[in-house]
Formats: C-alpha cells, sequence, structure tokens
C-alpha cells in the first residue's frame, strides 16, 4: 500500500492516522474470489464503414497489419479503384450487432456510383469494426468490445485504427454479473412488470426473453447498474460481489474507529477517471476504488453506516445518465429511511466532478452526519433484501417505528385489496414472482408475506378486476414477515353435490353477468354454473337433450 501517494492527504494530515490505519488493514485482505470469464477470440479481420474517402484511405493504411474490408455508405461520385488488396462494397441501411471477434453486418448492397440503385441484401462477418461515418451506426452510451467510432475527425480516426492491432488474438474477462430468474419480477403470463436493469443497461446486453430477461456477456461491460436497480436481487453484481465490498468496508471502519477515527467518509471512485481527481481529501475521507460507481447501491449505502460511516460518496465523471439517475433515486430512499428514523445530516452524495479542485472543494463543505452507536456485527449477502433486512433492524435500533411512507416506485411495500371487487380468483397468486402472495389451505383467502415483496406491480396488472393497489412502505419488526389475510370470502358449496368449489361472490358475479347470456337462458344451464366441475359434466351427460356446443365426451 502506497500511503504517500494513494491517500491523497492534505493540510490535514497530521490528524490523518486513523485512515492511514483504515487503508493499511484493507490493504491486507486477499484479493476477490474468481468467477467464470467470458472468452473473445479475434483474427484480425476489419470492417471499415463510412464515407469512400476516408473508408478507402484506412483501408489502404491497415492492409498490412490487419484484413481489412470497406463498406462505403455514402457516394463516391466516381469509380472505385481498379488495384486495390481488400473488399470493398458499397451499401446503405447497415446494422452491426455484436462483440470483439463477433460482428455480424448486415446492408442493403448498391451500386458504387448510383446509391439510389439498391441490388440485394449481404451478411458479412467481422472481428473488429472501425466506424469513420460522422454520425456512429451505433449509437449505445457504451460502445462494444472491438468497435470504435472516432468520426470525421482525422486524428480521433488515427488514434482508434492504432488500437486495433491490439485487439487481435484471444482475450478474456470476469463474468461480472449472477443471474436468479425465479426471482425475477420482470413479466408474467405476458404481462410486463420491472424492466430497471433493461432500462439502465448502458450497453444493450440486457433483453426480454419470455417472463425473464436475457443478458448477453460478451456485451456486459461490468458496471453492475443492473444489481443496483433490480428491487428482487434477482440480477447481483458478481465480481467484485456486495460481499466482498462489505468485507472491505468491515474491515476499514473497524480499524480507522480503533484508531480513533471519527464522522468517516468513504468516497467510491472509479479506477482512472474517478482516481484523478482525488486530491487534498480531508483527514476522515477514506477513498474506496470500485470497479464502476454504478453497482454501489442501497444495501452497500445502508451497509457502510451500519458498519458506521457518517456518510458514503460517490465520485462520478461522465458516467451515462440512467447511472446518475439510479445512483441518486438509491441514495434519496435510503436517506428517507435515515432521516425516518432520526438519523439526521446528509450521509449520501454523488458528486460529479470535472477537476480535482471542484471535488476538493465539495468535500471539504461536507458536515458530518449521525451515524450508528455501535457497528453492525453482520455480513452484507449477495441476497440483496436478506442484506437490507439486517441493515433495518439494526438502524431501527435508535428509533424503533411501525413503518415508513417511502415514495412511488421503491422496491418495498404492502398491498391493498378493493373487497367488493376481488373474487378470489387468485390470479395475482400466479404472477407474483416472490411468493409475496398466497393461498389458503382451509378457506377461499387471499394471504400476503410483505416483506417478500418487490412492488412490481405484476398482481395490479394481472388482476381481472382491478381490485389491487400497490402501497409504497418500509414495514418494521415480525409483523412484516408473517403472512397477514388480505381477503377472504365465504365458500360456495356446489349444488349438486355440497362440495365447495370457489366463493360466493364469484358465482353470484358469474351468475349476473351471464344471466341474460342466449346459451344460459334455461334453469337447467344457470343451475350447472353452480356446480362443481365433475357435476358438470354429470349434468350435462344426463340431459342429452339440452342444446349444447360442448362435446363433454372429449
Amino acid at each position: 500500500m502506497n500511503l504517500r501517494e494513494q491517500a491523497d492527504w492534505s493540510s490535514d494530515g497530521r490528524a490523518a492516522t486513523p485512515k492511514m490505519a483504515a487503508l493499511l488493514a484493507m490493504a491486507k485482505l486477499p484479493e476477490p474470489d474468481p468467477v467464470p470469464s467470458v472468452e473473445y477470440r479475434s483474427g484480425g479481420r476489419v470492417l471499415i464503414t463510412g464515407p469512400a474517402n476516408a473508408a478507402l484511405e484506412w483501408g489502404q493504411r491497415l492492409s498490412g497489419a490487419l484484413q481489412p474490408s470497406v463498406l462505403i455508405t455514402r457516394q463516391q461520385g466516381g469509380e472505385l479503384p481498379a488495384a486495390r488488396g481488400y473488399p470493398v462494397w458499397s451499401g446503405q441501411d447497415v446494422k452491426i450487432v455484436g462483440w470483439l471477434g463477433a460482428f455480424e453486418v448486415e446492408w442493403t448492397a448498391c451500386d458504387a456510383i448510383d446509391f439510389s440503385h439498391a441490388e440485394s441484401a449481404r451478411k458479412e462477418t467481422f472481428d473488429l469494426v472501425l466506424d469513420v461515418s460522422p454520425e456512429p451506426l451505433l449509437r449505445t452510451p457504451d460502445l462494444p468490445q472491438g468497435y470504435f467510432a472516432p468520426g470525421a475527425d482525422p486524428l480521433q480516426q488515427a488514434l482508434a485504427a492504432a488500437k486495433l492491432p491490439e485487439l487481435v488474438g484471444e482475450f478474456e474477462k470476469p463474468k461480472f454479473f449472477r443471474y436468479k430468474e425465479r426471482i425475477c419480477a420482470h413479466s408474467r403470463s405476458g404481462i410486463s412488470g420491472c424492466t430497471r436493469c433493461i432500462d439502465v443497461c448502458s450497453t444493450g446486453a440486457i433483453r426480454a426473453d419470455g417472463d425473464h430477461v436475457k443478458v448477453e456477456p460478451h456485451l456486459c461491460a461490468g458496471c453492475g447498474g443492473c444489481a443496483t436497480v433490480c428491487p428482487s436481487g434477482a440480477m447481483t453484481y458478481a465480481y467484485p460481489s456486495v460481499p466482498d465490498v462489505g468485507r472491505r468496508l468491515k474491515t476499514l471502519l473497524a480499524a480507522y474507529r480503533e484508531a480513533g477515527g471519527k464522522d468517516a467518509c468513504i468516497v467510491f471512485h472509479n479506477p482512472e477517471a474517478g482516481a484523478a481527481l482525488l486530491r487534498g481529501l480531508p483527514a476522515r475521507a477514506i477513498p474506496l476504488e470500485c470497479f464502476h460507481i454504478a453497482s454501489i447501491g442501497l444495501d452497500t449505502l445502508l451497509g457502510a453506516v451500519c458498519y458506521g460511516a457518517s456518510q458514503v460518496v460517490i465520485v462520478g465523471t461522465d458516467e451515462p445518465g440512467g447511472y446518475v439517475a439510479a445512483l441518486r433515486e438509491q441514495m434519496a430512499l435510503g436517506e428517507t429511511i435515515l432521516q425516518a428514523l432520526g438519523y439526521a445530516g446528509v450521509h449520501f452524495e454523488l458528486i460529479q466532478a470535472s477537476a480535482p479542485q471542484e471535488l476538493e472543494a465539495r468535500l471539504w463543505k461536507l458536515q458530518p452526519a449521525l451515524t450508528v452507536d455501535k457497528a453492525a456485527g453482520f455480513n452484507l449477502s449477495d441476497e440483496k433484501r436478506t442484506t437490507l433486512d439486517f441493515a433495518f433492524d439494526h438502524l431501527a435500533k435508535r428509533n424503533p417505528l411501525e413503518q415508513i411512507p417511502l415514495p412511488a416506485g421503491a422496491p418495498f411495500g404492502a398491498l391493498v385489496v378493493d373487497k367488493q371487487s376481488c373474487t378470489l380468483c387468485k390470479a395475482c397468486i400466479g404472477a407474483c414472482p416472490e411468493a409475496a402472495l398466497l393461498d389458503s389451505p382451509e378457506t377461499p383467502a387471499l394471504r400476503f408475506i410483505e416483506k417478500n415483496c418487490v412492488q412490481c406491480g405484476l398482481c395490479a396488472a394481472t388482476c381481472p378486476e382491478d381490485a389491487i393497489t400497490l402501497v409504497p412502505r418500509l414495514l418494521f419488526g415480525a409483523q412484516a414477515k408473517q403472512p397477514v389475510v388480505l381477503h377472504e370470502a365465504q365458500p360456495f358449496h356446489c349444488v349438486r353435490c355440497a362440495k365447495p368449489f370457489g366463493t360466493r361472490q364469484m358465482v353470484d358475479n358469474m351468475l349476473a353477468k351471464l344471466g341474460g347470456h342466449s346459451m344460459f337462458a334455461g334453469a337447467g344451464s344457470l343451475r350447472r354454473l353452480q356446480m362443481c366441475g365433475d357435476c358438470r359434466v354429470v349434468d350435462m351427460v344426463e340431459n342429452k337433450a339440452e342444446a349444447t356446443i360442448f362435446d363433454y365426451r372429449t
């Protein structure tokens, strides 16, 4: 641990002994456990696409070191050069998907001079793409590995072209995520629920896949934003994992406290751009590098406070707006909970700075916030909801409350059922991915465990009677973990065999809706609606003369 150069000392250095102890204690911890890797193989087949002059020039320059092909997307105004040692195509409507070593490019082939004359569709595969178009063909905030879009600037084109030879060979990176589709709240039976991971992903690596989502690991950049916004913990950050980050937080804060430090401020930052901004930090500000700041979610934020941190600062540089919005949302939710429990002050701050002086000034202005009297002993878990349960219980020791109202969109809350509308069809139970809604084995009833609810809204969207309303809140204590009855009804007994098969309200509603239909004009047909499934079939067989559209023999 190079304390002289990596701790960002200031004139406050005389008070920095606790900070030194914290950084040294953290440096002794082992590296994160290895995770499965994602492999790339590139043979140097590069597509250069864009206006004719620039594309052809780079095709010629790269022909010695790589295997170039040129796709001209803007009219050249003359014949193509007769002598060339690489393929040259002309086309429009270019579509590019893929990653380093596996790009698929489709386009409509055109006449080299007359671009209005479309000929046929064409598809080729490449290892690398150099897009010298004025506007890039791919528009994701974070571009895939192996794709470069320097624009029309010759200098930027040269810098991008210089990197291409370095991407020939075999490469690997960690698989940054884990996904448990069992508890994913994305969709059920074609009804959309949570899309937060898809919305926040800056590379387009996550897409809908039926009732769940699918992540392409080759496109994943390892930001961890998907795990941060996931309400259930179905998506988790694998490298470094939340338990590993928690271990570092717990260790450095314990060492800081034992060395006499007070009002610790954890400063999360990215390795390069964020680290370059750190200079002249207060003695209580402890820098902690993370692979990407978007991975710092509510479980990590509240975990740091439980371990004794007064504040958590996240240093931002030029992150996509989706990450910034997600971090601010996580911080606002955590601050709402802390303030309600009596922890005064500002505990979480996202500081977007472009120069060290700007960050330095902001950090020195921060006033310490109230933290826990005693540091927590629990460890952060890969199970997000488990970590948060421990954090809530520890934080609530200061000011025990029954519940805290939360803003709309919060991943905690209750349900209110309109008992006049609910028929206990129990479609909501089948739609709930978190086992928050339960059946009752004894009577027709709908039960609810609030601790399991992530407020995804699938139950409300599935309910045919629009009888369910979400109520965002945080409920404390054992009551949040025990089933409560939201609605129960009088059972309806079959008029033939007396077996219970539904609720009286459901049968009454069905009779009211179908009583005027021509298919149920007779008394026998209406009576059949009041029978269980077995008796209904028997009754239909016994009344062979009755007109019916049903083939009960099958």
